[in-house]
């Protein structure tokens, strides 16, 4: 036989009473982040994301990240840019690329103190990038710049002329303050597509800057030019309404390459083997292995 529930006093059981509608309130809520969290967590195998292929395969060479990795040293990895490195078009913050990339650098090297620092700043063009570099780049001491430019220049169909001198110029302070440099180009969406030759221009632009400065690329462009008609994911797939941003999916396929790349770049350099007497090395591997 079930023992009979003990009797509540009148006042704990005004008390429940009234709590339960906030309790149901608040467990509607933790469910609903729950679900969001399920989501934006499975997004990757909801739609695999593929490795690109062809003019889309990227590799770089990162010396100095990859050092300092390769010896339990603390990294800080900078990402400037515009509203795709701000994250415009994602569900939650965490949900942004760097915020991405931070994490799955982190469950690769658990025994590295990994800093990602988010410097996007929606609506900015290069100039204003450059103008800021010092303050939101420099003073932090990275060991990596991500540079994500060019998409709004090509969106407003402004004149890109003097553009490669300011990111050369961008991209040559960073190197001086030793850090290694990944150039992003725009991204391939409908509102960057209808601008199809200064889209094309810009992205010509910025592989030849990072050819002359020996900084890599990675090929955003290319990259999403083979989810839409190679893959055949339409561009709601990885973007949202606006045609222009990504979405959870986009930004998250867009950071896990990325980290990719970066992880490889790593592997590669403890793989390399050492010095032989007599046998130079290039002065420069980064120009062996452009992204």
């Amino acid at each position: 036989m079930l023992a009979s529930a003990p009797c509540l006093a009148a006042g704990e059981a005004s008390a429940n009473k009234d709590e339960a509608p906030a309790r149901g309130l608040t467990g509607k809520a933790l469910d609903a982040a729950r679900n969001a969290a399920s989501r934006a967590g499975d997004v990757l195998t909801r739609i695999p994301c593929l490795p690109p292929k062809g003019a889309g395969v990227v590799s770089a060479s990162l010396p100095r990240v990859a050092r300092k990795l390769n010896a339990g040293e603390p990294i800080t990895i900078v990402a400037l840019g515009s509203s795709s490195t701000a994250g415009y078009g994602t569900t939650s913050s965490a949900y942004t690329y760097p915020s991405r990339l931070a994490e799955q650098l982190r469950r690769k090297y658990p025994r590295a103190r990994i800093s990602v620092i988010n410097r996007g700043m929606g609506g900015q063009e290069v100039q204003q990038m450059v103008a800021r570099l010092q303050s939101s780049v420099l003073d932090s001491n990275p060991d990596l710049v991500i540079w994500q430019l060019g998409t709004n220049l090509v969106v407003r169909g402004e004149d890109s002329s003097g553009v490669a001198s300011m990111v050369e110029s961008g991209v040559a302070k960073m190197q001086a303050a030793g850090a290694d440099v990944v150039l992003i180009d725009p991204q391939y969406v409908p509102a960057v597509t209808a601008k199809k030759e200064g889209a094309n221009r810009m992205v010509k632009l910025i592989g030849e800057v990072g050819r002359l400065r020996h900084a890599s690329v990675f090929p955003r462009f290319e990259v999403m030019r083979q989810w839409h008609e190679d893959e055949k994911l339409p561009f709601e797939s990885f973007s949202i309404s606006d045609g222009l941003h990504m979405n959870d999916w986009g930004y998250a396929c867009f950071a896990q390459l990325l980290g990719d790349t970066i992880i490889k770049s790593v592997g590669e350099a403890r793989a390399e083997p050492k010095a032989v007497p007599g046998v130079e090395k290039p002065g420069n591997v980064m120009s062996l292995r452009p992204m």
